[in-house]
Order: structure tokens, then C-alpha cells, then sequence
């Protein structure tokens, strides 16, 4: 089976897996889900959505949050872990959206990169999430399972998005991506393949 069929199967079989796939960060905005992603790093989403309501009560969108004293976001965002560097980067975040973008998050990876702290992963999911747009969020589910079904032979994040949006039909790429975040956590985990009850084990090449 050549790689685009195999990816239109395993896209086809995740969806009906995962109808409801979605992020698991609370938001009820573009910033909002920008500032949470960005707090997520090295910390379980769990925990950002312990913290989050509470933030995002006092300071709802950028302009309020460009206001705030640092010290007073490190205080909200504490035990997110790496707290000082999170809370420099969400003040530098807001005031650039402020002052740069009029108030609205960008809407394309060239310009989400230029925000403090906002990699690839974190603008894809803006990208892709919020806008509507083919985007490849690259954790680390994404990139085992791309490498065990034989789409890539990396795990360099870059690499392996440039190679799979291109496999992966453009308006299912996205939800796709959340898709791989529920099958890798509940069938094809990083501690063993449970291919007795995958969707994917007659086509899969099973590549360790």
C-alpha cells in the first residue's frame, strides 16, 4: 500500500474511533489557547486547566494581560512549573499582540513564530485549531505513530511535519493530529502496541 492510501485509511479508521477528537486545553479563545498551550510545555494539560480559569478570570485577552505585573502572573501560573520563564513570555506575548497585531492573535505560522516563546507545535495548533488551516502539530504520540506506521524515519518535529502535510489530506489534518494524542495514549503506547484491539492492525507495518 503506497503511503497517501495507507494515510487516507488510518485518517478514515481514527475519525470513526475518535469522532469528538479535540484539544484537551480549556479556551475560549485564540489567545486563550495560545497562553494555555505555552503554559503546557513541560507540564501535564491537566494541570494548565487547573490554572488556567483562574488567569484567564483576571486577565481575559491580551490587552488586560500586557497590563499585569509579571509578578503577579508567576503568582497565578505557579505551579505550572518553569513559572518565571512561562510568566516573562506570556507578558511578552500580550504586549506584542497589543502593540504589533492590533489585539488579534496572528493567523499564520510566520507570525506566531515571532512571539516569546511560540514554537512550530504551539502555531500549528493556533493554525489549525482556531483557523480553520492544514496544520501538523508534532508531540510525541504524533511522531512515534508516524514512525511505527512507516510514514516517516525520523523524529526530528520539523521533519516530520513537512513530510506529513503533505501525506495528510489538508481540512483532516488537524483533527487528525488530536486523533493521535487518544490512540497512542489508550492502544499504540510508547510501552507496548496493543494491536489485539487496533483499528489499524491489518494495515499497519508495525515498525518498532
Amino acid at each position: 500500500m503506497r503511503k497517501s492510501e495507507l494515510a487516507k485509511s488510518v485518517v478514515e479508521r481514527l475519525e470513526k474511533k475518535y469522532p469528538d477528537a479535540k484539544c484537551s486545553l480549556n479556551y475560549s479563545s485564540a489567545f486563550q489557547l495560545l497562553i494555555a498551550t505555552r503554559l503546557s510545555a513541560q507540564c501535564t494539560d491537566a494541570r494548565v486547566n487547573i490554572v488556567t480559569p483562574k488567569l484567564f478570570e483576571e486577565y481575559p485577552n491580551a490587552e488586560s494581560m500586557a497590563l499585569a505585573p509579571i509578578s503577579k502572573i508567576e503568582e497565578l501560573i505557579k505551579t505550572c512549573g518553569l513559572y518565571k520563564t512561562k510568566a516573562k513570555d506570556l507578558s511578552e506575548i500580550s504586549k506584542a499582540i497589543t502593540n504589533d497585531f492590533g489585539g488579534e492573535v496572528p493567523d499564520n505560522i510566520d507570525d506566531l513564530l515571532k512571539l516569546s516563546g511560540v514554537g512550530r507545535k504551539t502555531a500549528n495548533l493556533v493554525c489549525g485549531d482556531i483557523y480553520g488551516k492544514p496544520s501538523v502539530v508534532t508531540d510525541t504520540h504524533f511522531i512515534r505513530l508516524c514512525n511505527r506506521l512507516g510514514f516517516v524515519k525520523t523524529k526530528v518535529p520539523s521533519k516530520v511535519e513537512n513530510i506529513m502535510i503533505k501525506l495528510l489530506p489538508p481540512d483532516k489534518s488537524s483533527d487528525f493530529c488530536h486523533r493521535t494524542v487518544l490512540f497512542g495514549r489508550e492502544v499504540c503506547t510508547a510501552r507496548k502496541a496493543n494491536c489485539d484491539k487496533c483499528p489499524l492492525e491489518d494495515i499497519c507495518p508495525k515498525i518498532i
